[in-house]
């Protein structure tokens, strides 16, 4: 869904934090600015099996791996890019906890409504909003789309939402296998 990015605070990413909330069976997501600003936004199970494949989807649109004339061949380009943006990632550093200016509030939005598109520069746009209200456009460089991903799976994972969130994986058929020798 190549869209321009709706009606929203955008918002230049600085971190991200992704925690499961037992007692509300939801996720939480921080996302805090440069420039002191931070979002709450609650994802529920629903959203987050509707964001993922949008977020699949960005991740295959680069041109390098769309060119790519077979499956396999975009699944193994995307393993390697995934790879690629995850080293240039900092995970090491925490959140920032200092006191931010929330411009969409204090208290946590439900997000119901997900987009992605592109901004006029090219780079992935991450739409996210509530039923009514303002939402927030979360403009992604493939790191941060990668870290987005790999947070989501990891966090997901420690959830018991019976959700497998994974990147398209490159496959050999069977009758290919076998028919290689090595010497």
């Amino acid at each position: 869904m190549a869209h321009e990015p709706r009606a929203g605070i955008t918002m230049k990413l600085h971190q991200l934090r992704l925690d499961y909330i037992t007692e509300h069976d939801r996720l939480l997501l921080r996302i805090s600015t440069d420039d002191g600003k931070e979002v709450l936004l609650w994802l529920t199970r629903r959203c987050v099996r509707l964001l993922w494949p949008l977020l699949v989807d960005m991740a295959q649109s680069s041109p390098k791996i769309a060119l790519q004339g077979s499956p396999e061949a975009r699944a193994a380009l995307l393993g390697f890019e995934h790879e690629r943006a995850l080293r240039g990632a900092d995970f090491s550093r925490p959140y920032e906890e200092s006191a931010r200016e929330r411009p969409l509030g204090a208290e946590p939005l439900l997000v119901v409504k997900i987009q992605s598109g592109k901004d006029g520069e090219g780079n992935h746009v991450l739409w996210l909003a509530p039923s009514s209200g303002q939402g927030v456009n979360v403009t992604l460089d493939d790191t941060l789309l990668h870290s987005l991903c790999l947070l989501l799976q990891e966090v997901v994972a420690g959830t018991d939402w019976d959700l497998t969130l994974s990147l398209p994986q490159a496959s050999v058929p069977d009758a290919q296998r076998v028919a290689r020798t090595i010497n």
